[in-house]
């Protein structure tokens, strides 16, 4: 399948959602990864990744596909998959600070 083995779970996930092992290939290969606040990384195809995989001609094969997700865990196997139904969470970086002078009054 791919560098990162995947366990039992994740084969019978991706049996039972109708996700092709292509699709999961071009996640390790394409996708974007975020934190998931817990103990993986989260990997999907964000605007980005899009472009990259039209660049490879691959947008057509995978276009019924390109809503799909990974957790991958720090075990570095892929814990499961599935379709995305809504946005995920993303890490934002702190705020940053007032760009106004100390004292200054606005």
């Amino acid at each position: 399948m791919s560098a990162l083995p995947p366990t039992d779970q994740t084969c019978s996930r991706m049996r039972q959602r109708d996700i092709p092992h292509i699709a999961v290939e071009a996640l390790l290969a394409y996708g974007r990864n975020e934190h998931d606040h817990q103990v993986g990384t989260i990997l999907f195809f964000d605007k980005a990744a899009r472009r990259r995989l039209e660049r490879e001609c691959l947008e057509r094969v995978l276009e019924n596909c390109l809503n799909v997700y990974a957790v991958v865990a720090g075990t570095d196997k892929i814990i499961t998959v599935g379709h995305r139904h809504r946005r995920i969470r993303r890490h934002l970086a702190e705020p940053l600070l007032s760009l106004r002078p100390a004292g200054a009054d606005c």
